[in-house]
């Protein structure tokens, strides 16, 4: 595999605050998100994902004002989400600096309005968030509003409906895998990975580089994403932000002999 995917750290906005969850609930306070900017670019990260957690249920999208200042700061491209209804609502995040919009909720009760996004602003600026759950059965589903809204289609189908929408890039996340540690949900990444064209991002699971090392190896993703291994240290999680250095890089993208 000669392709190497960016790795990116996704961080959350509570409040204000950047948080940890645990499957989407069990929040950590990690502190202030311009502090993680400005070390994410001292450590020249590949890229960043933000996402307003609470943004939806408070009928907003992420602060704009807060985009501006990141776009301002950060030397790396940055992906923006949370409560995004509207077109005029891509067009302010896109305005202020970000380099592409996240889209959740929105696109799973409406499709046709990531048809509209992909239209208006290319397909290189609408990424989808495709949250994953088993439900009662063991069926896995989709899922929005942070884990608490289903919707009937399968992974698979809402991803090929997503990129036939128009989508430039699909965010696969593991609710149940969330801030676990125990490794990416390889098998739901790959089936979706090898149903669709576009970019996919693995997220939600990723405890180790090593866990960033076997995904790497088995499914051909544009992009690593993780959140609790860029924002903790060690058995006891305490906070401390950081990236995978040059040689740590070189461990990831290692081939297996």
């Amino acid at each position: 595999m000669t392709y190497r995917p960016r790795i990116i750290p996704v961080l959350l906005l509570h409040d204000g605050g950047l948080v940890k969850s645990v499957q989407f609930k069990d929040y950590t306070y990690i502190g202030d998100p311009m502090n993680a900017v400005k070390i994410f670019n001292e450590m020249n990260a590949d890229e960043l994902i933000f996402l307003d957690i609470t943004a939806s249920k408070q009928g907003r999208t992420m602060s704009k004002e807060l985009v501006r200042v990141i776009g301002e700061e950060a030397k790396m491209p940055f992906c923006a989400g949370g409560g995004i209804r509207s077109l005029d609502d891509i067009q302010h995040l896109v305005q202020a600096g970000a380099e592409k919009v996240v889209l959740g909720h929105s696109a799973a009760s409406n499709p046709s309005f990531v048809r509209e996004a992909s239209r208006a602003f290319g397909s290189s600026t609408v990424s989808v968030c495709i949250d994953i759950k088993k439900d009662f059965w063991g069926r896995e589903k989709i899922w929005s509003e942070n884990g608490k809204l289903s919707h009937n289609y399968t992974p698979k189908e809402f991803a090929l409906r997503m990129e036939e929408a128009g989508a430039g890039e699909l965010v696969i996340q593991s609710i149940q895998r969330d801030g676990t540690l125990q490794g990416y949900d390889i098998n739901s990444i790959q089936d979706i990975a090898q149903a669709v064209a576009i970019p996919v991002v693995a997220l939600g699971g990723a405890g180790s580089l090593a866990h960033l090392h076997a995904l790497y190896q088995k499914v051909n993703v544009n992009g690593l994403a993780a959140g609790s291994i860029f924002v903790f240290h060690g058995i006891h999680k305490g906070v401390l932000i950081q990236y995978p250095t040059i040689n740590q890089k070189e461990v990831i993208y290692a081939d297996s002999e």
